[in-house]
């Protein structure tokens, strides 16, 4: 997943093969194919996604937790409305908001 902020600087959230959340800076690239996995599709956000309650707001606070020995596990990141949370479990990007 990446958000993209209202300059334009995109931030990428995924989870790492080593099942632990990951975070960098890095733009959007086009869908793949992931052979017997199937095929990944980059598109805008969808109204079902926690993200969409938010767009346009100011992020206010991003807290992360880590796993002394797996490293970043979740971040959650605090807008004025809410918040998403992201994290990594057994390989899967996971998002939920409150």
């Amino acid at each position: 997943m990446w958000l993209i902020d209202s300059e334009g600087a995109s931030t990428h959230v995924t989870a790492g093969s080593d099942w632990c959340l990951v975070v960098d800076s890095s733009a959007p690239r086009a869908g793949y194919d992931m052979a017997e996995w199937g095929r990944v599709e980059v598109a805008p956000i969808r109204s079902e996604t926690p993200f969409a309650d938010h767009l346009g707001e100011t992020v206010s606070a991003v807290g992360e937790e880590r796993d002394p020995d797996t490293g970043r596990i979740a971040l959650e990141i605090t807008f004025a409305s809410g918040r998403v949370r992201c994290d990594a479990r057994s390989g899967d990007l996971r998002l939920s908001g409150t």
